[in-house]
């Protein structure tokens, strides 16, 4: 049995060349692996080792500034244009994962914190213009993961979310004009949820697994907005091409270090009326919470299974989160078969508890529609 590491890190090439540019890992073997196939290493390309925060909340945060224009760095304003929480854990590309303005789940105390860390960084940096932060939240540390004096992707989104046109207003910023003089000078908190959700390619590309990583993959993004989170994260999932069901049956699969948390995710769903089924594993777990499961074959054990569900249009979401770094050809497959008939699924449970908030909205009071300037 492979050594675990003391804790899981992740490894990045600080030249790619091709194969795997950047992986999770757990184990010796898995990181002897790593550098034996995915990446040429030598001493003029170093490979870079950071540890790995688990199941850490990752936040992005995106500001305007003008300090730079004054001798004095105190002077001059800093505005934060939005505080984006990501819906899946920390070591998923920000360009790949779901994100939730304003922030949902984080202490007045955290908030103040990168609100703080985000200023006095700003200050620093002599910032004229944008800047991106992106940060990761543990308990209650916070955790600069890298900051960027520039534009991100998110601000044409959060732009869009607060109604202020941040890169136009930084453009003039960075020509000469202070933040007062744009009457741009305090910080915008939406009174509704703005969820941005990214768009893939994967049905596109039969056979390529669908499991987010600190790899980006998406091609483009979309946005729901609305006075409730569950409907706004809902919106989302039907802009991007997967609007989530609201009956039938749930399959759910998950790693060993998800296990203790299935059971409560898989409950929401049967209060919303879902059946369930799994394979073994699994199902003796949510089993043993008083469940009902109908149980499936593994692919190796034989049928009916995931495969054959998916494709009689049995199952009408998925929930399979990978076992740890090494992906197992079952999960693959069952992800890929997912995106091959069009079945939502979700590679995180942190996806599922989203999912299932959604549609829990969506049954209790369906959804409306209003244009961006009547949220405004």
């Amino acid at each position: 049995m492979a050594k675990k590491l003391d804790y899981p890190v992740l490894v990045r090439p600080s030249f790619v060349l091709g194969g795997r540019a950047m992986q999770i890992v757990y184990s010796d073997a898995e990181l002897q692996h790593y550098m034996r196939f995915a990446v040429e290493a030598s001493p003029e390309r170093p490979v870079l080792v950071d540890e790995f925060l688990e199941d850490a909340t990752e936040v992005d945060v995106d500001c305007i500034a003008d300090v730079g224009h004054f001798d004095n760095p105190a002077k001059g304003h800093i505005v934060i244009g939005a505080l984006l929480e990501h819906i899946e854990f920390a070591g998923v590309h920000s360009g790949d994962a779901a994100m939730v303005l304003p922030p949902h789940t984080l202490s007045r105390k955290v908030i103040e914190t990168i609100r703080d860390h985000t200023h006095a960084m700003a200050r620093e940096l002599k910032v004229i213009g944008l800047m991106n932060v992106q940060y990761a939240v543990k308990g209650e540390k916070v955790y600069v993961l890298e900051v960027n004096p520039r534009a991100s992707r998110t601000v044409p989104f959060v732009s869009k979310a607060i109604g202020f046109p941040l890169a136009k207003l930084a453009a003039k910023v960075m020509a000469g004009k202070t933040l007062k003089e744009l009457g741009f000078t305090r910080e915008i908190w939406p009174k509704y949820w703005a969820v941005k959700e990214s768009v893939f390619p994967f049905n596109r590309f039969h056979g390529q697994d669908i499991l987010l990583s600190p790899e980006m993959r998406s091609t483009g993004e979309v946005m729901g907005l609305d006075a409730d989170r569950g409907i706004a994260y809902a919106k989302s999932q039907m802009a991007a091409g997967s609007p989530l069901p609201l009956g039938g049956k749930v399959f759910i699969s998950v790693s060993d270090a998800h296990k203790k948390e299935v059971a409560a995710v898989a409950k929401q769903f049967t209060d919303l009326g879902f059946e369930l089924a799994a394979t073994s594993g699994t199902a003796a777990v949510l089993e043993k919470a008083g469940l009902k499961v109908q149980r499936i074959f593994k692919l190796a054990e034989g049928r009916p299974n995931a495969i054959d569900l998916l494709k009689n249009k049995e199952i009408q979401l998925v929930i399979n989160t990978p076992s740890g770094a090494t992906t197992l050809a079952d999960g693959v497959k069952i992800r890929t078969t997912a995106v091959y008939t069009g079945t939502p699924i979700m590679t995180t449970l942190s996806g599922a508890k989203a999912a299932a908030r959604g549609i829990a909205a969506l049954k209790k009071s369906g959804y409306g529609v209003q244009t961006l300037q009547e949220y405004l």
